[in-house]
């Protein structure tokens, strides 16, 4: 989008590639992807060891034994970065603190020499078994303090998303983000996963605004908000076509407080690509509604007559 928007930031507009993941992509066909759709901004998973499905080249995420220059160099080359890494492993569990905080540590130094700002993070989708809810934050709050103390050597900012059976109550989310008050634990904010957990997206971004430092952007399809809206309490990956479900409404107006608060952090659009029509039809929508806001941003779109 070419929009000026005068005193508001321009936002950094990507996809995350696990858009890709039906596909059977490699991760660097993503890149391609990206390049040649105008989309200078990506966000990826992270594969602590080795897969026989990545090695192969069908798995569209980033892995611990990749030379992480090398994959910024080439990042470079496209003219596409990395906005984060999503290393979501469930805190909340019983292998919280065994497993996911090495998983979160290795991926913040393999981020920061990557040239990659930001790490994602979340709790478990469900109450954790033989765990009370506050033994588990309790846990939570130990493994923030270790990932936060690694996070600040490096300078990596450590989002949790909103995509959990803890991070769906604003009350819990918020206990989470005062974990630590160095300014380097931060949200990424999930329009589809808010939702699906039965809140309104638009309130929980009024409360934590100032707490947001990416944007996960996702519509529902109407049989699934029909089936699951305030049963689950996040979605692994949209069917629906950003701006052609029920939550498109919502998107809106999130975007207008966005606006209007000066947000200029990363957008990561995320849908099921179906290959990349679906995720074409999903950014010329975003584009689109960016235009109608004047809300300015790095995309230059490149989308298909078809799509």
């Amino acid at each position: 989008m070419n929009a000026s928007s005068g005193k508001y930031p321009k936002l950094a507009v990507g996809f995350h590639t696990g858009a890709f993941n039906s596909a059977y992509f490699s991760f660097p066909k993503t890149v391609e992807w990206a390049r040649t759709h105008g989309v200078h901004s990506i966000e990826c998973g992270f594969l602590d060891g080795v897969s026989w499905n990545h090695g192969l080249g069908y798995f569209p995420h980033l892995a611990a034994w990749e030379d992480p220059v090398a994959v910024r160099d080439m990042l470079d080359r496209n003219g596409v970065a990395l906005s984060q890494i999503d290393a979501a492993f469930p805190i909340s569990g019983r292998q919280g603190g065994i497993i996911g905080v090495p998983y979160v540590i290795n991926t913040i130094r393999w981020a920061a020499l990557a040239g990659c700002p930001m790490v994602d993070t979340t709790d478990g989708l469900y109450r954790p078994e033989g765990m009370s809810d506050q033994e588990a934050m309790d846990g939570m709050r130990r493994s923030y303090e270790i990932i936060l103390e690694n996070a600040a050597r490096y300078g990596i900012i450590i989002n949790i998303e909103t995509h959990g059976y803890f991070t769906a109550n604003p009350d819990r989310m918020e206990e989470m983000l005062d974990f630590n008050d160095s300014g380097l634990l931060q949200m990424t904010f999930d329009t589809g996963n808010v939702y699906i957990a039965g809140q309104d997206p638009v309130a929980y971004l009024k409360r934590f605004i100032g707490r947001v430092s990416h944007l996960h952007v996702k519509d529902v399809a109407p049989v699934l908000a029909e089936k699951s809206r305030g049963k689950q309490s996040g979605i692994g990956m949209s069917h629906s076509a950003i701006g052609e479900g029920v939550n498109a409404g919502n998107i809106r107006e999130c975007l207008t407080i966005l606006k209007e608060f000066g947000f200029g952090g990363a957008v990561s659009l995320e849908c099921d690509a179906g290959g990349g029509p679906v995720l074409e039809r999903s950014l010329k929508w975003f584009g689109g509604l960016l235009d109608e806001l004047i809300y300015a941003s790095d995309l230059t779109l490149a989308v298909t007559e078809d799509a």
